[in-house]
């Protein structure tokens, strides 16, 4: 997270027992409030892989009291989606039901279970066809300037007035340190960029974090190529494909368009929830076990 330590007051945690980390909470601290590193997509309490649920609510309760201690009035904690877990893994959500958290936030992921058969579409298969029958080539990359300066920024800046959350600089220095966990696929039409995607990679997960393409790109039918691409080659031995959110507001609307397109690959929907909690509701963690 030091790349843009410039922008967040960092406030994270680490729960140890006996000098051992037992849990950490990457986090950044705003007034009297704590969130969920807010430069980070996922976050909340991560778990030593051998804590049961029994030892996970009072780390909770520990966290939130540190918290109230040290005059934070509330905690916002956004959950790491299931698909990212290496086992089963919802003691925070048991946690946050009993501290009488309130769902602030609700994302749903569009998500392709790769260990299914996969079942495009008709329209998508017609479109990766006609990627097929244009000649189109898809080439991973170590350079990210030409897919951020000729497709990405542009773009951004035209459709939207915003620029990406990553800086090119930014995302360069993140896959030198980070090499297997961010890759770079173009497709290529006569020698030209027509479409990019940036893909960040976990260890059961590949989500397309940026994804441009040029005014022919539906013409081509390049993005469809692409994305047939890396799904059935690339990241075939993954355990999921990652679309992303189709929404705006929190949540609460759903752009229809693109949700259509992504369900037309096969993806169904998980959800990522969002939390806030009381620091003070700390006391209704106690007297659990009966």
């Amino acid at each position: 997270m030091e790349y843009h330590s410039d922008r967040f007051q960092d406030y994270s945690l680490i729960v140890l027992e006996n000098n051992k980390w037992i849990a950490v909470l990457p986090a950044n601290r705003v007034g009297e409030e704590v969130f969920s590193h807010q430069g980070l997509t996922y976050g909340g309490v991560v778990f030593n892989e051998k804590i049961k649920l029994a030892e996970a609510i009072p780390v909770f309760r520990t966290i939130l009291s540190f918290l109230h201690q040290n005059a934070i009035m509330k905690l916002h904690l956004k959950l790491i989606p299931s698909i990212y877990h290496d086992k089963p893994a919802d003691e925070i959500n048991y946690a946050l039901f009993l501290a009488e958290a309130k769902l602030e936030r609700r994302d749903s992921l569009s998500v392709l279970d790769l260990k299914k058969d996969i079942n495009f579409s008709k329209e998508r298969k017609q479109t990766i066809r006609r990627g097929i029958k244009n000649g189109l080539t898809v080439k991973e990359e170590v350079n990210f300037k030409p897919f951020w300066d000729e497709l990405l920024i542009p773009n951004l800046s035209q459709r939207y007035q915003a620029k990406p959350v990553h800086s090119l600089d930014e995302i360069e220095k993140l896959q030198k340190l980070f090499p297997d966990n961010i890759r770079q696929f173009n497709v290529y039409y006569q020698d030209r960029i027509v479409v990019g995607t940036t893909i960040f990679v976990s260890k059961h997960v590949a989500h397309p974090q940026y994804i441009s393409g040029n005014e022919q790109k539906n013409e081509l039918g390049s993005i469809d190529f692409l994305y047939h691409y890396l799904i059935t080659e690339i990241f075939k031995d993954k355990k999921f494909f990652d679309f992303g959110p189709s929404h705006e507001e929190d949540g609460k609307k759903i752009k229809e368009g693109i949700l259509f397109w992504k369900e037309s690959f096969g993806t169904g929907t998980i959800t990522q929830d969002f939390y806030e909690v009381n620091t003070a509701n700390l006391v209704k963690l106690e007297n659990i076990l009966i």
